[in-house]
């Protein structure tokens, strides 16, 4: 299942009786602000929760699959980093992990 802003709005608003425009505001403002931190190149720092920083990606060379033969230059970029907080990590690990598929029998 995955958890949409819209679904964070009404969870917050039937916990907190604030009308869904009100918390639906707050929300976008939150995510405007650390956007604009993060394009401006600072870390944001939200504790018990994580850290998103930005870190530069080493130019480097990939493959094209399709002609494995022909280089392909990748260029230095940008991306955003999330490093998950002591808590979330720890609630997260308590997940069950995913079953292994069944092994082929012998040949």
């Amino acid at each position: 299942m995955t958890l949409t802003k819209r679904d964070l709005v009404i969870r917050i608003s039937e916990e907190t009786k604030l009308k869904q425009q009100q918390v639906l505001d707050v929300i976008q403002r939150t995510l405007d602000h650390i956007s604009e931190a993060l394009a401006k190149g600072d870390k944001v720092e939200l504790r018990n929760f994580g850290v998103f920083e930005v870190k530069v990606r080493k130019a480097r060379v990939g493959r094209n699959p399709n002609a494995p033969e022909t280089d392909v230059p990748i260029p230095e970029r940008s991306v955003v980093k999330f490093k998950a907080g002591k808590e979330m990590r720890a609630e997260v690990l308590k997940l069950p992990t995913a079953p292994k598929p069944p092994e082929p029998p012998p040949q």
